[in-house]
């Protein structure tokens, strides 16, 4: 699948979730949690805008280099206000958001297919504790990296080149953070799905993409496992052998 599958699965996950009723009160659960965090968290970061700004660029005197400065004001406190949305993200993910993103992605697979999600034999709180174990490195690790990148990018030559790329990368891992609930679920070594990941950059990208608008980031996030979920159960239908008749 392609860039623009990875798009398409995201609005069809947010489409449907808008029609089930127990889907939709689970997604604005989780964007209650992340938006309140997303607003205290931007709240004290922008009250240091100034100073941050002022340690990478003092304001010019010159008339003619003014307007760029205040461009670049501009342009931090958006950047700022998009690191605030995706550590918000991660302390929602991290305290209880997994627990219902994987109770999402469950309604999905029953609505679509009509059958309880296969799972493992294990009792449900050995898989949750599994999941919930996964946000190490499926998630915090990677974006942690992609705000490192970004950071280098503002004091190195190549900063245009990676404050580009660090928002492109961080995409990637949040779409494939909720693609890879149901292989998780099903208790795949992470090396297996890493390897799948690789694959399918493109289709990650574009469904990340829409997680890189301001404000309506929030929204996408919170339907994302059941966009992910179709993409899963309709890659399997691909996989899977035709029965016999």
């Amino acid at each position: 699948m392609n860039f623009f599958a990875g798009i398409i699965y995201n609005f069809k996950g947010l489409w449907l979730g808008m029609r089930s009723p127990r889907l939709l009160l689970l997604g604005f659960l989780r964007f209650a949690v992340v938006a309140i965090f997303t607003a205290g968290l931007s709240g004290l970061i922008l009250t240091r805008h100034a100073d941050i700004l002022a340690l990478l660029w003092q304001q010019p005197e010159s008339p003619w280099v003014v307007w760029i400065w205040h461009l670049a004001s501009w342009l931090l406190s958006l950047l700022l206000v998009g690191i605030s949305a995706v550590a918000a993200y991660l302390l929602a993910q991290v305290l209880f958001a997994v627990l219902i993103m994987d109770w999402m992605s469950r309604i999905t697979e029953r609505l679509v297919t009509g059958n309880a999600p296969a799972a493992p034999n294990l009792p449900l709180m050995t898989q949750m504790g599994f999941l919930i174990r996964q946000e190490v490195p499926r998630n915090i690790i990677p974006v942690i990296l992609t705000l490192v990148i970004m950071v280098l990018g503002w004091f190195t030559p190549l900063g245009p080149v990676l404050t580009f790329a660090g928002p492109m990368v961080a995409a990637v891992f949040l779409a494939w953070d909720n693609t890879d609930l149901i292989p998780a679920r099903n208790l795949q070594p992470f090396g297996k799905r890493f390897k799948v990941l690789g694959k399918t950059l493109l289709f990650h990208l574009g469904f990340g993409l829409p997680f890189l608008i301001p404000v309506l980031n929030l929204l996408f996030l919170s339907f994302a496992p059941v966009g992910a979920t179709l993409y899963h159960l309709d890659r399997e239908k691909k996989v899977s052998p035709p029965t016999q008749g």
